[in-house]
């Protein structure tokens, strides 16, 4: 069998390439070692991880807030079964969704592990150890990433006890005490999940503020919040052990910048330190594709890499680790391979945290706009002075917009607040068409709405606010 196109993965960054391909007209194939399409994200990353974080919410607001809405119930009990099998049950209905998405578009998929036998031919070796080869025109590699561990230290991980985030998705009963290594995402999505639920949970960072590349002032403001739910924070940690300890696990760190060295205990540890590109078993070396020195596919501006006709996406090269920047780089590699014109404005990527309440970021944070030199004037606003906020309760976080002293062009936009996830969009349409503070803040808004803020903190950017 010969294909025009075969895409090694079907995570995000390889489903949607196959499926663009397929659109433009080209005979596509896919190969996928697990039963299920989604890679990571879908499977046990980006949307289970999404539907505890909705259903924890929804439990801590029957708790907490529905007696000053004037909604009287008992204290709401957990289900936690019931709550993992809601869990269950959207990502069955996500994989079930992209098993329909491959046919519909005349996909062919070849399950097993594949590997690069030589140029233009893939190797897929299948559970029961048989093997088959198919020619193609063009291969696409989209394995994605894994879990990293901590540099130095040697985690063993048992998703019980001393888990990656695949086993805090499926923990039994709540833990009575959790230790999250690493402040990114990750740790804290799913830190919070636990801690609505009851687990006290301690998460110990590396540096100095958590959510490391994000906006200082967010950050910093995001920490008050977590705290204010619970969740107790160890920065500047450098983690020099993690291991079992009884029934539970134990962790030790000590001072980034030198000092005496703690060791804390709890039931369970989730080790968030971030992920490596997956490269394994792919015949790299045989057919002579580069890597980079942090093991990432070395590709140009087109995704091409050294060897041709063999092109990545997503995780396995340079970038941010982001489903959705996969999903454009898939898009855009197949139009490539199309003869049209893919591109992907990595300026304008953007990056949330599901928590409660969201963070979320597009463009240049203050930081990286002072290295950089250049002048920029910033526009605030408080969800505290919304009127659909208060309607509703949700009146923690600001919108800060960023914008070029200069030309007025919207640099960076940055939310911390309920729904922020969805409101970022906008700012990322303007900055994606060189928008400008101005056109933000005289582009009418609904009334009331939570995106008022948004057009509020534009107004500061180039003017003042009206209703603060």
């Amino acid at each position: 069998m010969s294909y025009d196109l075969v895409v090694i993965g079907t995570g995000p960054g390889g489903y949607v390439c196959a499926i663009k391909a397929a659109q433009l007209g080209l005979k596509t194939a896919v190969v996928e070692k697990l039963p299920t399409h989604g890679g990571t994200c879908v499977n046990v990353g980006c949307i289970p991880s999404k539907a505890l974080l909705h259903a924890t919410e929804m439990f801590a607001e029957a708790g907490h807030s529905f007696a000053d809405l004037g909604i009287e119930i008992s204290k709401p009990k957990l289900n936690l079964k019931q709550m993992l099998a809601h869990k269950t049950k959207t990502v069955e209905q996500n994989t079930k969704g992209l098993d329909f998405l491959m046919k519909k578009n005349k996909i062919d998929v070849l399950r097993g592990v594949g590997s690069i036998a030589a140029k233009g031919k893939v190797t897929v070796k299948g559970d029961d150890g048989k093997e088959q080869t198919v020619e193609t025109k063009n291969i696409v590699i989209a394995t994605g990433s894994t879990v990293a561990g901590i540099p130095g230290v040697d985690v063993k991980f048992d998703e019980k006890v001393i888990v990656s985030s695949t086993g805090a998705l499926e923990f039994e009963k709540v833990p009575g005490k959790m230790i999250v290594v690493g402040g990114g995402v990750i740790g804290l999505e799913l830190g919070s999940v636990w801690a609505r639920l009851g687990a006290e949970v301690t998460v110990v960072e590396y540096l100095d503020k958590i959510l490391g590349p994000m906006d200082a002032e967010v950050s910093k403001q995001f920490q008050r919040m977590l705290a204010k739910q619970g969740l107790t924070f160890k920065l500047g940690q450098k983690v020099t052990d993690v291991s079992k300890a009884g029934k539970g696990a134990k962790v030790t760190f000590e001072p980034a910048k030198g000092g005496d060295a703690e060791t804390i205990e709890a039931d369970v540890v989730l080790v968030s330190t971030g992920r490596k590109p997956f490269t394994e078993g792919l015949g790299l070396d045989s057919v002579g594709v580069e890597l980079d020195e942090r093991g990432r596919v070395k590709t140009d501006k087109h995704f091409r890499t050294n060897v041709e006709g063999v092109y990545a996406i997503g995780d396995v090269i340079a970038g941010p680790m982001l489903a959705h920047k996969a999903e454009d780089e898939g898009m855009a590699v197949a139009e490539i391979l199309a003869g049209q014109a893919g591109h992907v404005n990595y300026d304008v990527i953007p990056s949330v945290v599901y928590t409660s309440p969201e963070v979320a970021s597009v463009g240049k944070t203050e930081e990286e706009l002072k290295e950089a030199g250049v002048e920029y004037n910033v526009g605030k606003f408080a969800f505290s002075a919304n009127g659909r906020a208060r309607a509703m309760l949700h009146t923690d976080g600001f919108v800060k917009i960023l914008a070029d002293k200069k030309t007025d062009r919207v640099l960076g936009a940055h939310i911390v607040g309920f729904g922020a996830g969805e409101m970022i969009h906008e700012a990322a349409v303007l900055m994606e068409f060189s928008g400008s503070s101005e056109d933000l803040a005289r582009t009418c808004h609904a009334h009331p709405t939570m995106s008022e803020a948004v057009r509020e903190a534009a107004l500061g950017a180039f003017a003042k606010p009206i209703h603060s």
